[in-house]
């Protein structure tokens, strides 16, 4: 089991997601903007971040960059779930620290594919 924070701020995003996670074991905490995810990643350390891009205030694309190069954050893998399907989105989200990309809306199989897969290292 890990522990999952969900930055997602659309509320039925957010509840299909931790619906799917729990029932894959996963404990998972969630923040609807990049800023109070950010507090919560360094207070809390979860195993994994799930972002979305876009987000009130500071972009996922941002937020990611911030988690990925703070010393206390930048070994809590992030993947970025967003609707923006884009090649540029994925290739500028990866060189933003992400380890992994997924373009909304995903299936359960495959979220908790990536998730499991970015888990394993």
């Amino acid at each position: 089991m890990a522990r999952i924070l969900l930055i997602e701020d659309s509320p039925t995003d957010t509840a299909v997601l931790t619906q799917w996670l729990e029932r894959h074991g996963h404990q998972v905490t969630a923040s609807d903007n990049a800023e109070d995810g950010i507090a919560i990643c360094k207070r809390e350390r979860p195993d994994l971040v799930l972002m979305d891009v876009v987000l009130p205030g500071m972009s996922g694309f941002h937020a990611t960059r911030a988690l990925a190069k703070d010393a206390e954050t930048a070994g809590i893998p992030v993947i970025i779930v967003s609707t923006k399907g884009m090649e540029t989105d994925r290739m500028w989200g990866m060189r933003q620290g992400a380890k992994g990309y997924i373009v909304k809306p995903p299936s359960e199989d495959a979220l908790i594919s990536q998730v499991n897969q970015v888990l394993a290292g």
